[in-house]
């Protein structure tokens, strides 16, 4: 039963108003065809007007088509009622946002949708979920007595999760965690936004690597930070060239977004000394290094770190799905009480029926064997693109040395080419790329492309690739 607004303040016959707002109301969609009215008797109740006048609606609407009437059932939209083409909008014209969002542009790292090859980065193969498995832990939080008394719950997240992402973390990552240092989020860049504004102060100096990942730069400018990017080697960030005025630093030390460089361990003593020298802190983004293919992970820098200035966060957006909108940040415990309260001005706890369904997802070894599957899937199709990219495309493109996560990056052998024409070149043949320059900062960015192969069938590789080197080769004779 559909209760829709009716008003009927103002002057004029009460019947036609409620007459031309369900009627309106039919023609937009907000009615539709099917839906159920509630009774004339409760509208009348509902409108304190008496039960005739909107049984006199009611029977306008029947004679002229827009609603039918059954007998002991009720009266019901007309499913030959069309709606007109209208769309409800709300008003075109009146408050502006401030110059920070229009002057940068989107946020979102937009690629071109529908494309049949898709190398789009950092997205996992939701056909490798057991989304069965999910679908009945979700199904079992929700029993009486899984979400507690269902009233508010701690802003740090589900007790259970956060004791499962610290045994978790500290087996597979080394990082020194209880669970009362893990908060639970809703996704990595939630935890990126609690740590701003904790640790931000408008016109504060932030450093970001360079290239980097957009959304985190896009955020700490919103937060009156003054975001100066710092250039990545093979070795990781170039600590030396990090502004000495910084407060804080984002880095990416287990695989360089977008590069895909490791952070080297020199480098890593390097910049804990320099936060430990400038008061400064470090916001390690451990992204996708659940995925790794050759050599031994480094220590992270949190396990590293003896002064307090490491803020580690994590995600399960890669290992999990997107959409599950899962991610954590572990502080030192000066900060903690901060970053709750931050958590709790922004959504108070988050879902807690998805915490529980992860809590028992890990607790019950079911990431972990998903991890070992999912990894042995990825790394074929990591050695097909690598293969592929060698065999045919070794005079186009040099790939760089990677060793995790869900992409690998190429460069343009010719750095005279457009390598966002490329793409765009690349999206006309079906073929989805991202160009470098998407993450960079720079008049003159690095000619390259980063190619993910987590969303891509393996079967699929070699074509999609084929097609890239025409792109390739056509910007190549412009």
């Amino acid at each position: 039963m559909t209760d829709v607004h009716v008003t009927i303040r103002g002057r004029g016959d009460r019947a036609d108003r409620i007459f031309a707002q369900l009627r309106s109301a039919i023609l937009d969609g907000r009615l539709r065809p099917g839906e159920r009215l509630l009774s004339s008797r409760e509208m009348a109740a509902r409108l304190s007007v008496s039960r005739n006048t909107v049984a006199t609606a009611y029977d306008r609407l029947v004679s002229e088509g827009y609603l039918v009437s059954r007998i002991g059932a009720g009266t019901f939209v007309s499913r030959q009622a069309m709606p007109a083409d209208v769309h409800r909008r709300a008003p075109a014209a009146g408050l502006q946002p401030r110059h920070f969002w229009s002057a940068g542009g989107s946020v979102l790292m937009s690629t071109p949708a529908g494309a049949a090859y898709d190398f789009s980065v950092g997205t996992p193969d939701a056909g490798l979920f057991p989304l069965e498995t999910w679908r009945r832990l979700v199904s079992r939080s929700l029993r009486p007595g899984g979400l507690g008394t269902g009233g508010y719950q701690s802003p740090a997240g589900n007790p259970r999760l956060r004791e499962s992402i610290a045994r978790q973390i500290g087996t597979s990552r080394s990082v020194r965690a209880s669970a009362a240092d893990v908060i639970v989020t809703q996704g990595a860049q939630q935890a990126f936004d609690m740590i701003g504004r904790v640790l931000i102060e408008p016109g504060d100096v932030v450093a970001v690597e360079e290239p980097g990942y957009p959304p985190v730069r896009r955020l700490f400018e919103l937060l009156g930070a003054r975001v100066v990017p710092v250039p990545v080697d093979r070795e990781g960030l170039t600590v030396d060239a990090i502004p000495s005025r910084a407060r804080l630093a984002y880095v990416t030390p287990s695989h360089q977004f977008p590069l895909g460089s490791i952070m080297s361990l020199t480098r890593r003593t390097a910049l804990l000394e320099w936060a430990q020298r400038n008061d400064a802190a470090i916001i390690e983004d451990d992204y996708d290094s659940e995925y790794r293919y050759e050599n031994r992970p480094l220590e992270p820098l949190q396990s590293l770190d003896a002064g307090g200035r490491v803020i580690y966060v994590g995600t399960l957006s890669k290992t999990l799905l997107p959409a599950l909108r899962l991610g954590f940040v572990v502080a030192p415990q000066s900060l903690q009480r901060a970053l709750t309260d931050a958590k709790a001005l922004a959504d108070w706890q988050g879902d807690y029926a998805t915490q529980a369904a992860a809590a028992a997802f890990i607790d019950g070894g079911l990431l972990a064997r998903h991890i070992r599957k999912a990894n042995r899937e990825y790394a074929v199709r990591r050695r097909v693109l690598i293969d592929t990219v060698n065999e045919q495309l070794s005079d186009l493109l040099t790939l760089y040395p990677s060793a995790a996560g869900l992409h690998v990056c190429a460069r343009l052998s010719d750095q005279r080419i457009d390598a966002a024409q490329v793409a765009a070149d690349a999206a006309e043949l079906g073929v989805r790329v991202q160009s470098i320059a998407q993450f960079s900062t720079g008049v003159r960015p690095l000619a390259a492309l980063a190619l993910g192969f987590g969303n891509i069938a393996r079967e699929n590789i070699p074509d999609g690739l084929r097609l890239l080197g025409k792109a390739l080769k056509r910007a190549g004779k412009d």
